[in-house]
């Protein structure tokens, strides 16, 4: 069970986008990168592809690029706050829950 998972609300801790809030768009490589909206901005260089019907157009484009995992923390729904993810079994279910509040997460 991945402590981060798509459509989480995380936090980055350091870096230059440190503070910033966003959403989880993908997670990447096994587990260990995300994808997070409006974070980690670059500028992609694409040339225009001509090939058969299908024309691309070329310039700058701007992407978010994957962050590792330990470089953001998820923010607690109930308590609005950066926190660590612990473990609980529930109903033998295991789930993640905030280390701050000990709310269920989900």
């Amino acid at each position: 069970m991945n402590r981060i998972k798509k459509g989480d609300t995380v936090e980055v801790i350091t870096g230059e986008d440190n503070g910033v809030r966003g959403e989880v768009v993908r997670v990447l490589d096994n587990g260990t990168r995300v994808v997070v909206s409006k974070v980690n901005i670059v500028t992609k260089h694409q040339s225009a592809q001509r090939a058969g019907r299908s024309q691309m157009q070329g310039g700058r484009i701007q992407l978010e690029a994957p962050i590792h995992i330990s470089n953001v923390m998820l923010v607690c729904p109930k308590c609005n706050q950066a926190t660590r993810v612990g473990y609980a079994v529930v109903d033998e279910r295991k789930v993640r829950v905030c280390r701050k509040c000990d709310a269920v997460i989900e």
